[in-house]
């Protein structure tokens, strides 16, 4: 049996982004011969949202942007992650937009789990700076959103930026499976 070729544009740049949603997509289209670009394409949104609804627009209008540049792929992911105020503290999440052919006009949206900032990093975020550069500062690394983000310096690796997408990448595209049949 011959793979079914399956062409997916990741709405960003970011390495972790990129394999993440390769990564969903494998688990949810294993029979495909998989194709995965990277396009940088812009959110539309703040660099860092500061509540869901800004950071779902921010996903959608990736993906959708994502779908402008390279409108001959079968797929299109944009992830973008956020932040917002809770009673518990400043929460962290990320939403993800799975697009399929404009044709059949198929949107499938997930979330992530959520975790809550420490006052350091969170301070820092409510001040202005984006969630990356929080943890590095918090952290003395560099460029942390593109290897364990926030979420893996904090879980000590247990939990890293990869496996947080990953899971929401593989529920965003249910409705592009497909209707289950008899």
């Amino acid at each position: 049996m011959t793979a079914v070729p399956l062409s997916l544009v990741v709405a960003s740049a970011n390495p972790v982004k990129r394999r993440a949603a390769e990564a969903g997509c494998r688990l949810a289209f294993p029979e495909a011969a998989l194709a995965v670009e990277g396009v940088e394409v812009p959110s539309g949104v703040a660099d860092q949202p500061l509540t869901e609804e800004e950071t779902l627009r921010g996903a959608r209008q990736r993906a959708r942007a994502a779908q402008a540049v390279r409108p001959g792929a079968d797929l299109w992911i944009g992830i973008e992650g956020g932040v917002e105020e809770r009673p518990e503290g400043l929460a962290a999440f990320a939403w993800v937009v799975a697009l399929g052919h404009p044709s059949e006009g198929t949107e499938g949206v997930a979330r992530s789990a959520t975790f809550f900032l420490p006052p350091a990093m969170a301070a820092l975020v409510r001040s202005g700076v984006e969630l990356g550069e929080a943890s590095d500062r918090v952290f003395g690394r560099e460029n942390s959103k593109h290897a364990d983000g926030a979420v893996g310096l904090l879980t000590g690796g247990a939990v890293d930026r990869f496996a947080l997408y990953e899971q929401p990448v593989v529920l965003a595209l249910i409705p592009l499976r497909g209707a289950p049949g008899p």
